[in-house]
């Protein structure tokens, strides 16, 4: 019942995410190039991308609910990971990268109010 509830709280997110925000195109364009992009379960794709000029980090999801793109995000280098955050209203947005000897593997979670409501298992595609 838990997980059910996660998931219903993380679809109304996304869906007033995606409803609320003026959407950037969820693909590619020329001003940036595509750092990380990432396959989840339920059908998400997630991709990173980071400005050409400016260096701004970008993130840019597609799946069932719909496109959600995103601007003005942050990398940390944990040594074993590059960790991407995005922020949105009370949503947070991670989304971890390949860790040694795990380069193909990843994460998407996903924070409402500092609380975990979404951790999928990605892998990492090109």
């Amino acid at each position: 019942m838990k997980s059910l509830l996660k998931q219903f709280t993380l679809m109304l997110g996304l869906t007033t995410c995606v409803l609320g925000s003026l959407s950037l195109s969820a693909s590619a364009d020329s001003t940036a190039g595509l750092i990380l992009n990432l396959t989840c379960q339920g059908d998400y794709t997630v991709n990173i991308w980071r400005r050409y000029s400016s260096g701004e980090l970008l993130y840019r999801a597609t799946g069932p609910l719909g496109n959600l793109s995103l601007g003005k995000g942050v990398m940390e280098n944990t040594g074993a990971a590059k960790v991407y955050k995005f922020k949105h209203s009370n949503y947070t947005y991670q989304i971890v990268g390949g860790r040694g000897d795990h380069q193909q593997q990843g994460a998407l979670e996903v924070f409402k109010n500092g609380r975990s409501i979404l951790s999928q298992a990605c892998s990492q595609e090109g």
